[in-house]
């Protein structure tokens, strides 16, 4: 792996925001109190998206052993059995309306991203933060209603953002405990909302690796046998501020997580959404591990709403997620749906249910 970053401290600054507003703020470390605050919190499992790699195909969710809610049990033994692909809700939390923080990690070296800086993030990830605006202005999120109990428009916004820089600028690995440290000191120093009103959305420039812990399974294109997943959802309870949901979304432009060339918005950009997506919807229905996913034993056993609607072409230039293409509030994207219990399929909008 390329370098290690134990206990970060880094320097974090809050970052220019369509959406927040032109702001500028002193930059600030984050201290011994969270990185404390990390090790003491108590995790969620961890729900992967799947990389396109041999280590991704072989991975198994050890986690789901920890999910609360009843245990697997064989599709002959459910009452719904016409649609085995229908989602199962097991008693735990779901978010009807939040805002989404992005919290974007900048390295002092390009890593093969020329001009990926704290003042373009353009270069880095395209634009997140628009992405998840449309998102939550579109028919496509009402796919959630059935899950959350609620119809309402407007009930996702785009809240504040934040941006932490690496000053040794060597490439990172950095563990689920590094990221936990930013999203507290994200809903701490800046206030912005936690709980089941607030997601972290915690974005790594190219080049920088992410694992579980030391020895576990990663987000790592250089190191192909660790290779197992694009990114990831989870929650931390921390002692002092309670619940916190976050999502770690590495550099997606990369074989084994991206999308064919030739989407509409590119393929860095429309790489970065469609796993954004995907992570976004499975944390308003599923943050814990413990709401909206599959328990029957038939090839789907615990997959959540995204997982179910994961599609792969083989091309000639190598394999690639397959996303959908259709506009969000006017906006052409290329990501992949949603299951829908009110179809039984996968869908991009309710109106086609």
């Amino acid at each position: 792996m390329k370098g290690t970053t134990r206990g970060l401290i880094a320097t974090v600054t809050l970052l220019l925001s369509t959406y927040a507003g032109a702001q500028t703020i002193t930059p600030v470390a984050v201290s011994s109190a969270d990185t404390a605050a990390a090790a003491g919190a108590t995790s969620s499992p961890k729900r992967v998206f799947p990389a396109l790699t041999p280590a991704g195909a072989s991975y198994k969710d050890t986690m789901m052993s920890a999910l609360k809610g009843p245990p697997l049990v064989p599709f002959t033994n459910t009452t719904n059995n016409r649609y085995p692909g229908d989602l199962t809700y097991q008693g735990g939390s779901y978010m009807q309306s939040a805002q989404f923080h992005a919290i974007y990690l900048f390295d002092s070296i390009t890593n093969g991203a020329p001009g990926c800086t704290p003042y373009n993030i353009v270069a880095c990830w395209s634009t997140p933060e628009t992405f998840l605006a449309n998102y939550g202005k579109s028919d496509f999120v009402h796919i959630t209603d059935q899950y959350v109990q609620t119809s309402a428009n407007g009930r996702y916004t785009v809240g504040g953002n934040g941006g932490v820089y690496y000053p040794a600028g060597a490439p990172h690995t950095l563990y689920d405990a590094d990221i936990q440290a930013i999203v507290h000191l994200a809903a701490t120093y800046y206030g912005y909302p936690n709980g089941y009103n607030g997601v972290f959305h915690v974005f790594l420039p190219p080049g920088t690796d992410e694992c579980f812990a030391p020895g576990s399974v990663c987000y790592s294109p250089d190191v192909p046998s660790t290779f197992a997943f694009c990114a990831y959802h989870s929650s931390a309870v921390f002692s002092d501020i309670g619940e916190t949901i976050y999502s770690v979304e590495p550099s997606q432009n990369v074989p084994g997580c991206s999308v064919p060339p030739g989407s509409p918005n590119g393929q860095l950009a429309d790489s970065t959404n469609n796993v954004l997506s995907h992570e976004t919807t499975e944390l308003i229905t599923d943050p814990d591990g413990n709401a909206w996913w599959n328990p029957s034993d038939v090839g789907l056993s615990g997959e959540e709403i995204g997982d179910e609607c994961e599609f792969v072409v083989y091309t000639s230039t190598g394999e690639y997620f397959n996303p959908s293409v259709f506009r969000m509030n006017g906006v052409k994207y290329a990501i992949q749906p949603e299951y829908s219990n009110i179809g039984h399929a996968c869908r991009v909008t309710m109106q086609s249910e």
